[in-house]
């Protein structure tokens, strides 16, 4: 059940070294979209949405932002000259195009709606470099340069050629570089017609994932892409960044566990949770017991039974677990027990948490770094340290719905579900169709064996996004409990083919 972090326009944020930060006005963007070639058959459909929801989100996490729609060669010499002007020792520097790009003399370049291509030699004239893009960055000093390309798409100019190469070829940038092609070296996609491109929109979704750096964040996107295309589209990334850098997320979103596919090292200590029936089996002094077999037995009757007191006993406490879970976000001592990921003392010393503890005793009622904690909590897999953010936040602000989808989804995950469902079901009422809540919602139906309301939550949240693998796969194991095993086993397919992981990541769960 993978989590997302589910923002409408989340992109590129701001970046934050780990060294020095850079303030707001030394971040600077050039997103270009361009759909309206003469040479095309047809306009592109997804450059120009996609180049807005991006130039929004920037302009929304600090970025000075310059857009340009459907440039001539003019247009984007000018355009890439004023983002050279601004540029200042140490700045950010990001370029975002999309619409037709092409390979030349193992370069690839970003084609103006004039370009006149019927040769090779005419990309080199008429076509801007990405290698010389992110030369002159560099040189007028920006400590970081990205570039997002969404232009492996399936062109009129190569053609042309006597012969040719498709598709971008890699790009030599200099240090302190990420650049991001929506597609593998030398191959193409078709532009889908639809809204956004299928890279875009995944890149969406991964980019609110708080502190992820910014490498695992674009693999996040190159591996939601793969899967969404069943493996016909995969993005190809280069880095040669001297730091760690992350996308700073402006909010967050929906649950926090996204940020854990690297989690799932820690799920499987929250399947061993279920074994907390181990502590429980300390209580195996009941075999001493045994003398007093029939005095002891029938007091401790109620659970066990007298005579198999030894055997049954340990059965009897493991089918005792699934109460206890649900106490575990409130009480204390189930602490370690959910303690999968680092210990509090460890975690302290993280970076990105002890920034945001520092703020919240700076004031204790800063909602937006409570949350933040939360979900970084939850992303490392200390589940009660961020249920006991999550409460804080919603103590703030009872109508915080994002919060509330945290809480359900990490309360579900150790087991508390009657608080989940309370989580869920208010998150729902307060945003009706709220996507990541249906998902969660349905987690909880299916651990706790309401199968037929979990197949309506999970149908609810396909009918919105039919790419929810977590949705996908949680309705076919839904649907075999409730006994359509074929029908159930088809979604279950499907789901591992879009994600392989998925399997495991519902046994970190608890859900098999």
């Amino acid at each position: 059940m993978k989590i997302r972090f589910f923002f409408l326009l989340p992109l590129l944020v701001s970046l934050v070294p780990t060294a020095p930060s850079l303030a707001a006005g030394d971040r600077f963007a050039l997103v270009i979209g361009n759909a309206k070639y003469p040479d095309a058959d047809a306009p592109l459909k997804e450059p120009i949405n996609d180049a807005r929801d991006i130039a929004d989100e920037l302009k929304r996490d600090g970025f000075a932002v310059e857009t340009g729609e459907n440039l001539t060669g003019d247009g984007m010499r000018r355009a890439f000259d004023k983002l050279y002007g601004k540029i200042k020792p140490g700045s950010v520097a990001l370029v975002f195009f999309s619409g037709f790009g092409i390979q030349s003399a193992r370069q690839s370049y970003m084609l103006p709606i004039d370009a006149q291509i019927w040769t090779e030699s005419d990309v080199r004239r008429d076509g801007f470099s990405l290698e010389t893009v992110l030369g002159e960055l560099n040189t007028r000093g920006a400590g970081v340069k990205i570039a997002l390309i969404d232009a492996s798409r399936r062109n009129p100019f190569e053609r042309r050629f006597r012969s040719f190469s498709a598709g971008l070829t890699p790009v030599i940038a200099p240090n302190g570089t990420l650049v991001m092609y929506s597609a593998a070296l030398a191959s193409v996609v078709s532009d889908a017609g639809g809204d956004h491109s299928l890279f875009v929109q995944e890149l969406l979704k991964e980019i609110r994932v708080p502190d992820l750096m910014a490498e695992e964040t674009l693999n996040r996107t190159k591996m939601g892409v793969t899967r969404a295309s069943r493996g016909e589209q995969v993005p190809w990334i280069s880095s040669s960044l001297a730091e760690d850098f992350s996308f700073s997320p402006g909010a967050g979103g929906s649950r926090p566990a996204p940020a854990t596919p690297p989690a799932p090292p820690a799920p499987p200590p929250v399947v061993a949770n279920n074994p907390p029936p181990a502590p429980p089996a300390p209580p195996t002094p009941p075999p001493p017991q045994k003398p007093a077999d029939t005095a002891a037995a029938p007091a401790p009757a109620p659970p066990p039974a007298p005579a198999p007191a030894p055997t049954p006993r340990p059965q009897i406490e493991a089918a005792l677990p699934p109460p206890p879970p649900p106490v575990k976000p409130i009480d204390p001592a189930p602490a370690p027990s959910t303690d999968s990921g680092p210990s509090a003392a460890v975690l302290a010393d993280d970076p990105t948490i002890k920034s945001l503890t520092s703020k919240i005793a700076a004031n204790p009622d800063d909602v937006n770094a409570l949350y933040r904690r939360g979900q970084v909590y939850a992303s490392k897999g200390a589940y009660n340290l961020a249920i006991k953010d999550f409460d804080d936040t919603l103590r703030i602000n009872s109508k915080d719905v994002e919060a509330l989808n945290n809480r359900c989804w990490t309360r579900t995950v150790v087991g508390d579900l009657q608080g989940a469902l309370k989580d869920c079901n208010e998150a729902l009422r307060l945003r009706p169709n709220f996507v990541d809540a249906l998902d969660s919602r349905g987690l909880v139906n299916l651990k706790s064996g309401a199968v037929k309301n979990a197949i309506a939550d999970f149908d609810a949240a396909l009918k919105i996004n039919p790419r929810l693998t977590s949705s996908l796969y949680g309705r076919g194991l839904a649907k075999q409990r409730n006994g359509s095993a074929q029908e159930g086993a088809l979604d279950i397919a499907n789901a591992k083919a879009m994600d392989p992981n998925i399997v495991q990541e519902f046994a970190s769960y608890g859900v098999r």
